[in-house]
């Protein structure tokens, strides 16, 4: 962005593309910060530019790639050099776990190899043990290469925040790191392992969850909530309606089959369960919010029923129904994001506000999202790192896709 000014006070040369922005509103592009792209392999140029091409229909010009494999680091470069018309890629190396990091050496190892390979961060699963978490900790900090993720259960969400962790996805361990005291010698004098469960959620200790905010407010640390996709893997939803949605039409009948399978082999909370895990979950979140800890939009697409660029308006309206304010979701998208780049990542965070000198990523729209959240999905058009994708081109882009997985 070279200059931001009343109309008439602004010296637009003459051989200069003119898009009429009249009555409507002009915002940052967006972000998901909690994608997977294809990690067994680079896919086929077809594919690839489909996946792209649905997050920029969307008004995604970032996203952060949190499975990754080599060629990713390829990709990063490419489109980082506008060999593709797709949202800026910031990728995360394969992950560390209970099996690739079961030891201090293996967690070592595994920075070392993601930091000379040049990721851009770690992904951490779950299932390492505490004594390769430190290592890895102390190997991240001497070769400048951050972590997120998961929260390992040997770990836990306080030790996780004290030793740096970036970004907690999916509001991981910040449940069982809130449970009473009373429940906690309950359980280990009974030998269970503390984890989210219907017994847990009625017995959280809200003055637990507040500390665990204000830790987060102090070191630093970023939240993908991703409550849709948690909505959807742990509560009873009716696939059919899910699967009968517009957007579907742009996956394959074999991903859409596979997500019917996921669902209907995975148990299921219902009724008061149902009730006490989505409550647990918002109210953790509202208290983070409430102490300032600034979230990352974020949906795990394209995990269960979540169709890349699409799921992210689904993602929003959950955070809306919290009560969280549409300033502080479109931020979660926008300038935190730019924030989270430059201060985490070390890498050029001049993105995420419409502001000189602010990269070109941009959606224009036809009503305000400030009043309702949905109106991010009235595109006039879309621009990317400068390359503007009018809405005819999103609806032809859209239907050539539907037209595929037709066939």
């Amino acid at each position: 962005i070279t200059v931001v000014g009343p109309t008439g006070s602004v010296d637009v040369p003459e051989d200069a593309t003119t898009i009429d922005g009249s009555g409507r509103y002009l915002m940052p592009g967006l972000a998901e910060m909690h994608a997977h792209v294809p990690p067994q392999g680079r896919p086929s140029a077809e594919d690839l530019d489909e996946l792209m091409f649905l997050y920029v229909a969307n008004g995604i010009t970032t996203i952060r790639g949190m499975l990754g494999s080599p060629y990713q680091i390829d990709l990063a470069e490419e489109v980082q050099n506008d060999e593709h018309v797709a949202p800026m890629f910031y990728a995360a190396a394969p992950s560390l776990n209970g099996s690739s990091a079961s030891t201090p050496a293996d967690a070592e190892r595994g920075i070392r190899d993601a930091s000379t390979e040049g990721y851009h961060l770690m992904k951490i699963h779950p299932g390492i043990p505490l004594n390769a978490w430190d290592r890895m900790v102390r190997v991240a900090d001497e070769v400048g290469l951050t972590f997120g993720g998961h929260v390992p259960a040997d770990v836990g969400i306080r030790h996780a925040l004290e030793t740096g962790i970036s970004t907690v996805d999916h509001v991981d361990g910040y449940l069982e790191g809130s449970a009473s005291d009373e429940f906690i010698a309950q359980q280990e004098a009974a030998g269970v392992p503390i984890q989210v469960s219907p017994a847990l959620l009625r017995n959280l200790d809200e003055g637990k969850m507040r500390e665990l905010a204000q830790l987060s407010l102090e070191t630093g640390v970023f939240v993908v909530p991703t409550q849709y996709l948690w909505e959807n893997l742990y509560m009873q939803v009716d696939p059919d309606e899910i699967l009968g949605a517009d957007d579907m039409a742009y996956v394959s009948e074999q991903q859409r089959t596979a997500w019917r399978n996921q669902n209907n082999s995975r148990p299921k909370m219902s009724g008061e369960d149902a009730a006490l895990f989505r409550s647990g979950r918002d109210r953790m979140l509202e208290i983070l919010v409430e102490a300032g800890v600034p979230l990352l939009m974020g949906t795990d697409s394209p995990q269960l029923f979540n169709v890349p660029g699409f799921a992210l308006h689904r993602e929003l309206a959950k955070i809306a129904d919290i009560g969280i304010d549409e300033y502080t979701i479109l931020e979660s998208g926008t300038r935190n994001v730019g924030r989270y780049v430059a201060d985490v990542l070390g890498l050029d965070g001049n993105f995420g506000t419409v502001a000189p000198g602010q990269r070109a990523d941009l959606v224009l729209l036809e009503a305000n999202p400030l009043e309702n959240l949905e109106n991010l999905t009235a595109r006039a058009g879309v621009m990317v790192r400068g390359t503007w994708v009018s809405a005819a081109e999103i609806e032809s882009g859209l239907a050539a896709i539907a037209a595929r997985h037709a066939n």
